[in-house]
């Protein structure tokens, strides 16, 4: 069936590319080969991270991957029957080229009515958290990856594909030579984890007044800061709670994990505010991607109770008008706008589809289906517009 046909350009702020298994490899140093390993387990390939296997991702070939779409039912009614998550899947199909490289994703974007988007990377959200200790190992293995996203989707491929190299930020001049080198290359958006960043002396907030020199450069370098939902280390603290030592499992069911599900990014959009950074770089552009917006009413909630306690320790700055100003908001499908419209404005609200991937939609143009009760030039900002304008594209 052809994608409905709008009234306007889609520019869809969350699509995934699926690596294959030289992307972390291909361009390691001599020194650091034996960080990253794929090794067979019981028949099926798994990656192993500085000697430690991991499940975080089940297939980190991708070479069979589930259904794009797979869980749209999942999420919009639930799961009364108590099904499996790989019931839920149903069944999986083989990579396609249009997962893998540009040329073929143009191809399939044509085909769903999508003109441009931002494309994340999925494997490499696994890698910073699997890391902590080793911080320099962190910079190279980071770079590595963005050598590869590079070559192989470069960083603006045709002023259609926004590909968002990652940055980690353990060692801030490091840092801002990776935003330098990427920004040289094209790049219109980075990627950075929604965490604590890990560090020489442990984790500590990337909003503190340590990291203002990269932050300085961001908006220096007119870079949209994009924070995707990805492994924030929060399986450590639900491990406590379990009783258990494992890691980050996000297709297996965790009651716990899920009711706590929004605390990594409510955290992270909190310290924005309560360690100063949105306050001495007002000029920052922040999406906050594939997490939802259920989150932010308590969160906005909270912060202006405290603020109304405790005004100086936000220095007699409002941290709800100064979230709102800098932070945009991708919804899920499921959640519709009408609440985040009310919190933030229709200009900070994007249109992101999750596409291939199974939480995803299948056919990203249903999204604007929510949004027929809007006029239609807020539906144009809501679907492409107001990321347009963020990128300056």
């Amino acid at each position: 069936m052809p994608p409905k046909e709008l009234p306007y350009p889609l520019f869809d702020a969350d699509n995934h590319l699926y690596e294959t298994p030289e992307a972390l490899t291909k361009f390691l140093p001599e020194k650091y080969k034996s960080v990253i390993k794929y090794v067979q387990v019981d028949g099926r390939t798994k990656i192993a991270i500085n000697g430690q296997i991991s499940e975080y991702i089940p297939n980190p070939t991708f070479e069979v991957v589930a259904r794009p779409g797979a869980m749209e039912d999942y999420f919009k009614n639930g799961n009364p029957e108590g099904k499996s998550r790989r019931e839920i899947f149903g069944s999986s199909m083989k990579s396609i080229p249009a997962f893998r490289e540009p040329t073929a994703r143009l191809e399939l974007m044509d085909e769903l009515g999508v003109d441009r988007t931002l494309m994340f990377p999925t494997l490499a959200s696994l890698v910073e958290e699997r890391m902590r200790h080793d911080p320099d190992a962190i910079h190279v293995v980071i770079h590595a990856l963005n050598e590869w996203l590079y070559e192989t989707w470069q960083f603006n491929y045709k002023d259609r594909i926004f590909t968002t190299p990652v940055i980690t930020l353990p060692n801030v001049d490091k840092a801002i030579a990776e935003l330098e080198w990427v920004a040289e290359r094209g790049a219109k958006a980075v990627l950075i984890r929604p965490a604590p960043v890990p560090g020489y002396k442990g984790p500590r907030s990337f909003a503190l007044p340590e990291f203002d020199p990269f932050w300085k450069r961001v908006v220096e370098l007119d870079i949209l800061v994009a924070m995707h939902s990805s492994d924030s280390g929060y399986a450590r603290h639900d491990a406590e709670w379990d009783g258990s030592d494992g890691e980050m499992l996000p297709f297996q069911t965790n009651t716990f994990s899920m009711v706590n599900e929004w605390r990594p990014v409510q955290d992270t959009v909190a310290s924005w505010v309560c360690h100063g950074a949105l306050f001495r770089f007002p000029d920052l552009k922040i999406a906050v991607i594939e997490s939802g917006a259920s989150w932010l009413r308590p969160l906005l909630e909270t912060l202006a109770d405290t603020y109304k306690k405790a005004p100086e320790g936000f220095g007699m700055q409002d941290p709800v008008e100064a979230i709102k100003r800098s932070i945009h908001v991708s919804p899920f499908y499921e959640e519709g706008v009408t609440d985040l419209i009310d919190l933030v404005g229709v200009d900070r609200v994007l249109f992101g589809s999750d596409f291939p991937h199974p939480e995803g939609l299948a056919e990203p143009t249903h999204f604007a289906d929510m949004l027929d009760h809007l006029e239609e030039k807020d539906q144009a900002k809501i679907m492409g517009g107001n990321l347009a304008r963020l990128l300056g594209v």
